[in-house]
């Protein structure tokens, strides 16, 4: 049978990124990301017919049916091999929230994802879960889609949505679609051991070519050094703060919504008044005003600045819309939470991350994708494990205090068969040492804030959650007489 000119093999090998978040996972350090979907009542919307119809989907999700199969003695990253078929129970799981007379709110759900973020994917499946939330107030329903990261970064997990949800636009382009082979059978250790030294023979004819950009990439950075930038950001330097620890498998999730159009307000504003910011800049501020009022309450008063870890696509502007992988990059930069003016601390955000995004550009965005490939994985995994087991990160000051990162969500208002998609939210993972995520998503005319926290680190992850709205509102050169959208808090 001939294959189709997209169709891709049924066995494939790992790229280092994406084995990188399986070699950093450990019985306390989870590596799945979260996306939360919540649908408005629908009759036609019940437990069987959201299963029938992912089922019949599936062909257009390819990464759900990849399982990863390790290759003995860790000669090489592990491979993916496309199943057929998938095992439903495993994967697809109901849930009710509240009670027959005592329908579940917000909070009850945040309470249960974070039951849900607190348990690792099994290695024997193809990593991912769909939990399925009914009893909400309201009718609602909410789908909790639990991804390892190894499968999908932000910007595929977006192309993952358009497969399954349907948007009123006509011009809307048509959903990704890739063809896979598939197999019933796994590859044998010979076979695994073959061409795990196949692919790292040719993996080292690319060292020389990538040892000459990397060489390119620190001589610009230097030039730029010498020319008057900035300093970049003091990473490893960041202070001490109760939520930067030894992580525990425990997980905590709050959200918060606030208007996309009063973010665009605010940077607008600054931009007026001479301030060269983005929206990103904006969350970045948002998240530290929060903290700020938050290490107060806890009487936390750091006398240099947390730092942020920030995910940034590596993808080309116009590239190709992909199903999987991760083309991601992190950039680091400062919260300015030793700033007490709210538009001082914007504006040493803004510098900061700008300088952060040139620095990065002169080294080359996939340049730590292309050194990951050299990862050995056997070393690597264990070196993770005896770190984490021996709680080391509790040892030392943190590299940088939080991860932040904001992703471009739907701009339309979709569908998930025939429901109306009301919500959209979404989390990354912790890492060892960094106890807080704060990812952002939007969705039609809202910035959906989601926070992921250890909570034996950060145990009140919903106070920081509440306090965001007043950390946007302190950053408006002109407050409206009266909020056009209440941030919301409920499903009511």
């Amino acid at each position: 049978m001939t294959r189709a000119a997209n169709e891709r093999p049924a066995i494939e090998r790992m790229a280092g990124i994406d084995a990188g978040f399986l070699y950093m996972e450990t019985p306390s350090v989870h590596m799945h990301t979260l996306k939360i979907a919540l649908l408005e009542a629908d009759e036609a919307l019940t437990y069987d017919a959201f299963v029938a119809g992912m089922l019949s989907r599936l062909k257009r999700l390819p990464p759900l049916r990849r399982r990863v199969v390790e290759v003995p003695f860790g000669l090489n990253h592990p491979v993916w091999v496309t199943q057929p078929r998938i095992d439903v129970p495993h994967h697809i799981r109901r849930h009710r929230v509240g009670g027959p007379d005592n329908p579940g709110s917000m909070r009850d759900l945040e309470q249960l994802i974070g039951m849900i973020a607190s348990t690792p994917l099994h290695r024997d499946h193809p990593l991912w879960e769909l939990h399925y939330c009914e009893g909400l107030e309201g009718g609602r329903v909410a789908v909790v889609g639990k991804m390892h990261h190894a499968l999908a970064d932000g910007a595929a997990a977006n192309a993952l949505l358009a497969n399954v949800t349907d948007v009123r636009s006509a011009a809307t382009p048509e959903a990704v679609q890739e063809e896979y082979a598939s197999t019933d059978r796994l590859p044998s250790r010979l076979n695994l051991v073959r061409h795990a030294w196949a692919d790292a023979a040719a993996q080292i004819t690319t060292i020389p070519a990538l040892l000459l950009r990397t060489l390119l990439g620190i001589l610009g950075v230097v030039r730029e050094r010498r020319a008057g930038a900035r300093s970049p950001v003091p990473v490893l330097h960041a202070p001490r703060v109760s939520f930067n620890g030894a992580l525990t498998p425990l997980r905590s999730f709050a959200t918060v919504t606030l208007p996309l159009g009063e973010l665009k307000r605010v940077r607008a504003q600054h931009r007026a008044a001479g301030l060269d910011v983005t929206l990103n800049d904006i969350v970045l501020a948002v998240t530290s005003g929060a903290l700020r009022r938050w290490m107060a309450d806890h009487d936390e008063r750091p006398a240099s600045s947390l730092l942020a870890g920030v995910p940034v696509s590596a993808d080309e502007r116009d590239a190709v819309p992909r199903l999987g992988g991760n083309r991601v990059s992190n950039l680091f930069t400062t919260l300015a939470t030793d700033v007490d003016d709210p538009v001082e601390r914007l504006r040493t955000i803004a510098e900061t991350t700008a300088d952060a995004k040139r620095i990065n550009a002169q080294l080359g965005s996939s340049i730590l994708a292309d050194w990951s490939q050299f990862t050995p994985p056997r070393p690597f995994a264990a070196a993770v494990r005896a770190y984490s087991r021996l709680n080391a990160a509790s040892w030392h000051p943190a590299a940088f205090s939080a991860i932040v990162s904001n992703v471009p969500g739907p701009r339309e208002p979709a569908t998930v068969g025939g429901a109306r998609l009301a919500d959209l939210f979404s989390v990354g993972p912790l890492v060892d040492g960094i106890g807080l995520n704060v990812t952002v998503w939007s969705y039609v005319d809202r910035m959906n804030f989601s926070l992921l926290a250890c909570p034996d680190l950060l145990p009140d992850v919903h106070v920081l959650a509440s306090y965001l709205p007043d950390a946007l509102a302190e950053l408006d050169l002109e407050p409206p007489a009266a909020p056009a959208e209440t941030p919301r808090r409920n499903l009511a």
